[in-house]
């Protein structure tokens, strides 16, 4: 049961996978290909022998010029996507060098119309030329996907993250340098509490000065019977060594008698 079973889901998977293909080709079949290659080779073959003067000529028209002109043409593009186009080109010519030849198209379908894409050989690239049309059979894009070899990518993947930390460590350097320089720029604050403390300071009290050393009493008291004996002795008309000196006493008034 379980054979027959796998069996039956395995049919019923082909049966859609045929379906799904013949809807794809029945798709690609409902388009003018041989219309759509024709608009391919005329934009690549005018683009490649167009110079640089011309191409800005036409950047250059209105929209109503570029519109009439490529209407005369009989591009079924819009002005707007002509002019992507003519720049996706230029940058290609301008690190790829100029087309050399291009080979045969092959056909994809998109969500929005057909892709043709065409291998083609440039002065210093291969890639792939690659222009979309959509549902209504009308050009809305062109770019140019170059083949890069796996040396390459590796290259250019190196280089890129080369330049990204470079970038970020000149990124760091000049922030650094950005805060290196704020202690150059006045800090409110700071002043603010250096202001108080200076205040501070001003306001505490200043000591008072030493006192001299207070004389010795007992050398004061010599030194004070030493002139009173002597002024004894002169008011006497005698010497000091006829009396002596026992002691000395101040009195309550200063009146001498």
């Amino acid at each position: 049961m379980k054979k027959k079973m796998s069996v039956i889901l395995l049919a019923f998977v082909l049966v859609l996978s045929l379906a799904g293909c013949g809807s794809k080709e029945k798709q690609l079949a409902d388009y003018n290909m041989e219309t759509m290659e024709g608009y391919s080779d005329m934009i690549i073959q005018s683009f490649q022998v167009m110079s640089d003067t011309e191409f800005d000529m036409f950047k250059s028209y209105s929209d109503y010029q570029l519109d009439y002109t490529l209407m005369s043409s009989g591009l079924p593009i819009d002005s707007d996507d002509f002019l992507v186009m003519i720049e996706s080109w230029q940058s290609a010519v301008k690190e790829y060098g100029d087309l050399i030849d291009y080979e045969e198209y092959t056909a994809e379908e998109s969500n929005n119309g057909v892709v043709l894409t065409a291998p083609a050989e440039f002065e210093n690239e291969n890639a792939d030329i690659v222009i979309s049309f959509d549902k209504d059979e009308r050009m809305v894009s062109m770019t140019v996907d170059v083949h890069y070899t796996m040396g390459e990518i590796l290259k250019k993947a190196g280089l890129n993250t080369l330049l990204g930390m470079g970038t970020v460590f000149l990124v760091l350097i000049f922030i650094a340098f950005i805060i290196s320089l704020f202690r150059f720029i006045p800090n409110p604050e700071q002043r603010k509490q250096e202001e108080i403390a200076r205040a501070k300071a001003q306001a505490a009290p200043i000591p008072e000065a030493v006192l001299e050393e207070p004389i010795d009493d007992e050398m004061a008291d010599s030194e004070l019977v030493a002139v009173i004996a002597a002024a004894i002795a002169a008011a006497e008309g005698t010497s000091t060594d006829g009396f002596i000196v026992r002691s000395i006493r101040r009195r309550k008034t200063n009146n001498w008698k």
